[in-house]
């Protein structure tokens, strides 16, 4: 009998174990004709000898054991120099005057902090560069997800799983079905899905929501006679936006902006997470307490059953900060699965937003939605963050939203 174990090593690292031990892997792409090719990954360090420029290479699918130095002439790869060079004055610009000016002048060989720290930007930008991969292949919406950190030397984060939909955890249903849907020609003027739960129709034409916060949205479902074109369904069609998954310059974390324009009132993403009972929200929020960070937002439409944790597995919105002043807002949404105590959690926005602005929900919403969260923002587990919620007050944590009316502490 044979056993599969599932292999935790990246596809280089295995490329690399395969050419270093000269072994040809069809599966990893390693044949006898590339066997022995060398390609640039990134430039490593720089010196002078003898009138002389030499770069230490990091050859791509080799280990780091076969690094060579290599006279400028050699290399034909204008983009890595001057990413090399642009990470190199990133580093100096930020030293103080008298250590910068020592680096500046010191031509014939780096110091070993300037190479270490080129280096260590290199693998990190490769290492975020395959998880916006990995996001681009998970996702089930339409916009393309990007990853950007200028800012400092944080890789992508650990432990997190992207998912689309909600999570259910044992003892939890997420999949209810709806037992009838509308045979309407026109759902805006047909006795459609919201007319049948009591509800107002959430959209206008333009499919931008018309409803205020706190009322619950009732699109048409699996069942319903209508096409995929009904003016009714949007939250099911998921995102449609480009957005920016980014580190924020003013320590809270990571942030997430949006590359296009967006209308007011229009939906922009969904809450999605592991989906718990109350009673294990409460354990792993004693738990979250000591790290200083949770993600858990309760669904309390009706009751207070369950609650949506997005600490381990979510989607982009796991990213999205607070405001005192947001720009998207917390709407309750109902599709194919009807039962009031599993609503699923859209964002909307509330003003129109520029392309390159960062998105941000109010953590409390205080008099503008019935629901009551738990949810702290995606800051690292080294700041001071910590847990806060109307019901489940623990800790006052300073605001850093930075918004004109921001009211000092989430």
């Amino acid at each position: 009998m044979a056993w599969c174990v599932p292999c935790l090593a990246s596809n280089e690292t295995l490329q690399e174990l395969c050419r270093k031990e000269l072994l040809i892997c069809k599966c990893l792409g390693i044949t006898r004709k590339n066997l022995n090719n060398y390609e640039v990954e990134y430039i490593c360090d720089h010196k002078v000898e003898k009138g002389k420029e030499y770069y230490l290479v990091k050859w791509k699918g080799w280990p780091e054991s076969h690094n060579t130095w290599e006279p400028k002439q050699n290399l034909k790869c204008s983009a890595l120099l001057k990413q090399f060079y642009s990470d190199l004055y990133k580093y100096v610009s930020e030293l103080k005057p008298g250590k910068a000016s020592l680096l500046k002048n010191s031509i014939k060989s780096l110091d070993r902090s300037v190479s270490d720290y080129i280096v260590k930007k290199a693998k990190q930008r490769i290492a975020l560069k395959r998880w916006e991969e990995e996001l681009n292949r998970k996702k089930s919406h339409n916009g393309m997800l990007y990853v950007e950190n200028d800012v400092d030397l944080e890789g992508p984060p650990r432990d997190f799983y992207y998912i689309n939909d909600y999570k259910a955890s044992p003892g939890v249903n997420t999949l209810g079905e709806a037992i009838v849907g509308c045979e309407c020609a026109d759902c805006f003027t047909g006795k459609c899905c919201p007319t049948e739960a009591g509800v107002v129709f959430a959209y206008n034409e333009h499919r931008q929501i018309k409803i205020q916060p706190g009322r619950p949205i009732y699109e048409c479902n699996a069942r319903c006679k209508c096409g995929p074109d009904c003016p009714n369904r949007v939250v099911q069609k998921g995102p449609p936006y480009s957005l920016c998954i980014f580190r924020t310059p003013n320590g809270r974390g990571w942030g997430v902006k949006t590359l296009q324009k967006i209308k007011k009132h229009s939906f922009v993403m969904e809450y999605v997470g592991e989906v718990i009972t109350s009673e294990e929200a409460e354990r792993r929020g004693q738990q979250y307490d000591s790290t200083g960070i949770t993600y858990l937002f309760d669904l309390d439409y009706e009751s207070d059953e369950f609650t949506v944790d997005a600490a381990r597995y979510g989607n982009v919105s796991h990213f999205v900060n607070h405001s005192c002043d947001p720009n998207l807002q917390v709407f309750n949404v109902f599709i194919d699965n009807l039962d009031v105590r599993l609503p699923r959690i859209a964002l909307f926005s509330t003003r129109p937003i520029k392309a390159g602005e960062e998105l941000t929900f109010d953590y409390q919403m205080k008099g503008r939605s019935p629901f009551t969260h738990t949810y702290v923002c995606s800051a690292d587990l080294s700041t001071d963050s910590i847990e806060l919620s109307p019901a489940k007050k623990r800790v006052r944590t300073t605001c850093r939203c930075g918004a004109a009316i921001c009211r000092g502490y989430l």
